[in-house]
């Protein structure tokens, strides 16, 4: 997510911080280069110039701060005029959803939207479950177009232990009656209905949605936006807004080659917010939209915030505190590292687990692929060891080693990678012991 926007900006603010100090010449070349970019990324030509004027009206006669250096504070006036353009701080990017309610789900066929409802519903019991609570939901779909729409999302309901319900009506008008006065009867606390979407914008389907509006009077509207579509998921956004109207937005195949036009340009564009996006196919690809979090890793500063969050959800507290005391501890075995890669494991692949980390950027795909075949073969050389020689590698002798690499299917050279690998990373502990600065999720 933000790959390209990140590398760019990156790549742009750097070389203006090693300038030193501000002239109007590297001013305007750093524009340029920002316009550049944003261009590049598929944001439209007036979005990038208001962007820029906000920028230039900040910098001009702009007494420089003692604490800053020049380009640090260029830096600091593009991030802050970056959030303002992303929602601003104090912007609400999760929707809350009032009980009971219905949620109609809207957008174009090939957008995501039916993967996007299992992802949200799995999302809210989630939450509601951190809180000791538990929503009583269902699903239900009156995409009677698509072919097997209706049995995908009954599929999805399965996977996340959610009830579904199947209309015997075709008809969408019909139908979406029917699900609502089962969902009354049977005192569900909310409706996640996906409607009919088509490949592009036509007025049959608008027509469709805004009787289903009428009828059903939903209280929260969502669009699911493509947004490998660039400037396109502005225009269908605006298409929406203009003929049913929407709460807010939810940018799927983040992901993917999408260079980040969308979600820079969405919210100036719509003056709606983002309240999702979808990273991944997997239900649990789902992430808040946090404008701050955003702006930060789209200026390469990446998003620990974010990394620890999603430490919580996949790895128990217990299991933190315990690698957390033995690391303070100077007690770092190799089944603490074996630990420590499989919480990274838990939490997606590594080149996901990088996007949150400030600078991996410069890190090419090739180099993260490899990253991730290194943990896989160093979980498998634990793993053939034994209890004494995980928690005493000092006994690995040349025997020990052959034994080991050959239960592990790897070679004795991968054996001593692993043991380099090792000691970096007790090397790590000691200067972040020194620092002061260990945090919980190590």
């Amino acid at each position: 997510m933000f790959t390209f926007l990140s590398q760019k900006f990156s790549g742009i603010l750097e070389w203006l911080t090693n300038k030193g100090r501000l002239t109007e010449e590297n001013i305007k070349e750093a524009e340029n280069r920002v316009r550049d970019a944003l261009i590049e990324a598929d944001v439209p030509l007036h979005i990038v110039e208001a962007f820029l004027a906000e920028i230039a009206a900040e910098v001009v006669g702009k007494q420089i701060q003692t604490s800053l250096n020049p380009g640090q504070q260029f830096v600091k006036i593009v991030h802050d005029k970056l959030l303002a353009f992303l929602g601003g701080r104090d912007t609400l990017t999760a929707v809350t959803f009032q009980i009971p309610s219905v949620i109609m789900v809207m957008g174009l066929q090939g957008s995501g939207k039916t993967t996007t409802i299992a992802k949200i519903a799995q999302s809210v019991a989630q939450q509601a479950q951190q809180r000791g609570k538990k929503r009583y939901m269902l699903l239900a779909s009156i995409d009677f177009y698509r072919p097997a729409a209706i049995d995908q999302l009954e599929v999805l309901a399965g996977k996340i232990q959610q009830p579904f319900y199947r209309a015997k009506s075709t008809n969408p008008l019909a139908a979406a009656k029917e699900i609502y006065d089962h969902f009354k009867a049977n005192h569900y606390e909310l409706l996640f209905l996906d409607t009919a979407g088509r490949l592009h914008i036509d007025e049959e389907m608008m027509a469709e949605l805004r009787n289903v509006t009428a009828k059903l009077a939903p209280k929260h509207k969502i669009l699911v936006l493509d947004a490998m579509t660039g400037q396109e998921s502005l225009n269908v956004a605006q298409a929406f807004d203009q003929a049913i109207g929407f709460d807010a937005a939810i940018l799927t195949k983040m992901d993917s080659d999408a260079r980040g036009g969308a979600a820079f340009a969405f919210r100036y564009a719509l003056k709606k917010p983002i309240a999702w996006v979808g990273t991944g196919e997997k239900i649990e690809d789902l992430e808040q939209f946090v404008p701050e979090r955003m702006a930060t890793r789209i200026l390469g500063m990446g998003d620990l915030q974010t990394l620890l969050e999603k430490a919580a959800e996949n790895i128990p507290d217990a299991t933190q505190d315990a690698l957390t005391k033995r690391l303070m501890d100077g007690a770092f075995s190799l089944q603490d590292f074996y630990d420590q890669l499989s919480m990274i494991d838990k939490m997606g692949s590594l080149q996901k687990v990088s996007r949150y980390l400030p600078g991996t950027h410069t890190i090419s795909p090739e180099m993260m692929e490899k990253g991730q075949v290194e943990m896989k073969k160093f979980r498998a050389i634990i793993t053939s060891m034994t209890a004494k020689e995980k928690m005493v590698p000092q006994i690995l002798d040349g025997s020990r080693k052959k034994r080991i690499a050959q239960g592990a299917g790897v070679n004795v050279q991968d054996i001593n990678q692993l043991l380099q690998r090792f000691e970096q990373s007790k090397q790590f502990v000691k200067m972040f012991k020194k620092m002061g600065k260990l945090n919980r999720f190590f």
